[in-house]
């Protein structure tokens, strides 16, 4: 088993290098490369979720909608609405890139 040191380190490698990639099919490419087909739909799930509470959609309907835990959402809500919240910052970086391309 990796130690905590371990799994740290791969973490800042694999931040460094996803910061200074700009090409986005590469990186969609990777992340199916890297992760198994279920890591993928959890990953995907995870992030569906967080927009669908950042939309207003309540836990409950999540839950209905899309088969996720109650668990899992109410963890992403708490997430979300810490004040240094990585789900918040790469909404509203998300945000940004889409009011770039409507104007």
């Amino acid at each position: 088993m990796m130690d905590d040191q371990v799994v740290e380190r791969s973490i800042e490698e694999l931040s460094v290098v996803l910061a200074e990639t700009t090409d986005k099919e590469w990186i969609r490419r990777f992340l199916y490369d890297l992760l198994t087909p279920s890591e993928i739909r959890e990953i995907a799930g995870r992030w569906l979720l967080v927009r669908e509470i950042e939309r207003g959609t309540t836990q409950r309907e999540i839950a209905r909608k899309f088969s996720l835990s109650l668990c899992k959402i109410t963890r992403g809500s708490r997430e979300l609405k810490k004040p240094d919240s990585a789900f918040r910052y790469m909404i509203d970086k998300l945000k940004e890139k889409e009011g770039k391309e409507t104007e």
